[in-house]
C-alpha cells in the first residue's frame, strides 16, 4: 500500500506560492519605472498565468502524486509533476531519521520526515504531526532491526 501526504500539504504549498507570487509582485512593481510600458503588460499577464497555475493547480497536482512507502527493507519514494521521481532507500543505508517543522507547517499541524544517508537527506514532506512521530520513530526500530541482522 502506498500512502499520501496530508490534504493539508496543499493549503501550505498554495501559501508558499502566494508569497512567491507577492515577492514577485513587488519586483514588478520596482521595475515597471525603468522598462517600457509593453514590457510591463508581459510581466502582469505572466503573473497572472503564474498566480492561476502555480496557485491552484501545482500544489494539487505535487499532492495527488507524492507517494511513500515504508518496507522491512526499504522505504519507497515517487513524486514528481512533469517529471516523475522514484526513489529506494535501502534500510541499511540510512544513518538518522529527524522530524521538522516550519511555521506554516506548524500552524497547520504538519511535518516534514527527512530521512538521512551518507549522501543525502531524503524528506517526506507534510504529514501529520503524529504519523510523522511514528514514522521517524518505526524507520529507526528498522534501521536497527536490519544492523542486529547484519
Amino acid at each position: 500500500m502506498k500512502n499520501k501526504l496530508s490534504e493539508r500539504a496543499v493549503s501550505v504549498w498554495r501559501i508558499y506560492e502566494a508569497i512567491r507570487l507577492i515577492i514577485f509582485l513587488f519586483l514588478y512593481v520596482v521595475i515597471h519605472f525603468f522598462v517600457p510600458t509593453w514590457v510591463v503588460w508581459l510581466l502582469v499577464f505572466l503573473w497572472i498565468v503564474d498566480v492561476v497555475l502555480f496557485v491552484f493547480f501545482v500544489p494539487l497536482w505535487k499532492w495527488e502524486r507524492w507517494r511513500y512507502m515504508i518496507r522491512d527493507r526499504e522505504i519507497e519514494l515517487e513524486h514528481g509533476i512533469w517529471i516523475r521521481k522514484r526513489t529506494l532507500i535501502p534500510l541499511r543505508r540510512v544513518q538518522h531519521v529527524d522530524v521538522k517543522q516550519g511555521p506554516l507547517a506548524r500552524r497547520q499541524k504538519l511535518a516534514s520526515l527527512y530521512i538521512y544517508t551518507a549522501a543525502t537527506a531524503h524528506e517526506i514532506p507534510f504529514l501529520d504531526e503524529q504519523e510523522a512521530e511514528k514514522l521517524r520513530y518505526y524507520i529507526s526500530s528498522l534501521v536497527k532491526e536490519d544492523e542486529n541482522d547484519a
